[in-house]
């Protein structure tokens, strides 16, 4: 089932008086279950077009569908509905609130996401979902006394602990060693796997395309193959 479709994006900035075309007309459908990963070198677009998916930045023209619903068409707070609920992210640093335990740090995303769960029944998920990331042996630990590889196992945990339809990872792996990366890869595609989520991740690491089910290489705001 497609869940998610790109038609014509368009992106421009504008820079004084000079305007930068980075997407010139992307079209893109993903399947559910299924993993995309973007490739390109830097200034490709590959990043641009994540964050606009994502909702985090408006396209200069086009539509991006999401589940039958065009979100070009919606408000702000009808986007930042669907991120909270629908979408998880995973980034290049773990973003770990630094004052909150490994278990917080999943319950927090739960009230962002406005689960209907009760704090028992939260408890219960968020202990599920440490044992899925092999972090449920620190839920009291600290972000400070974590290692690289521990901070992005909570990060993918916490990214997908409200169930999202969609995962958006940005270079998921650049800070971790190639061991900690290929590990982290393997969790990704096994989540992605386990829960059927849309999974559309952006990475320089070649190695790590063996992991995905799908790869679009990008140049000058162009899908070349």
């Amino acid at each position: 089932m497609t869940t998610f479709t790109i038609q014509d994006v368009r992106k421009t900035f504008t820079n004084g008086e000079v305007n930068e075309q980075v997407l010139n007309g992307i079209n893109l459908s993903q399947q559910q279950g299924e993993i995309t990963a973007l490739v390109g070198a830097s200034g490709s677009g590959k990043s641009t077009l994540l964050t606009i998916a994502a909702g985090l930045q408006r396209a200069s023209g086009g539509q991006v569908i999401f589940e039958g619903k065009n979100m070009t068409d919606m408000t702000q707070e009808g986007i930042r509905k669907i991120r909270a609920s629908q979408f998880g992210f995973i980034f290049q640093s773990s973003h770990l609130v630094p004052f909150l335990t490994v278990e917080d740090q999943l319950m927090l995303m739960l009230h962002v996401s406005e689960t209907k769960m009760s704090k028992r029944e939260q408890k219960e998920e968020v202990i599920k979902v440490l044992k899925l990331v092999g972090m449920d042996h620190r839920k009291d630990a600290y972000p400070a006394s974590l290692s690289g590889g521990e901070k992005q196992r909570v990060a993918i945990g916490r990214a997908i602990i409200h169930k999202p339809k969609m995962l958006f990872a940005d270079e998921p792996t650049a800070s971790l060693d190639s061991k900690r990366s290929k590990d982290v890869m393997i969790l990704i595609r096994n989540l992605t796997k386990e829960f059927n989520i849309t999974t559309l991740l952006v990475t320089h690491d070649e190695e790590m395309l063996s992991y995905a089910d799908h790869v679009i290489t990008m140049k000058d705001g162009l899908i070349i193959y």
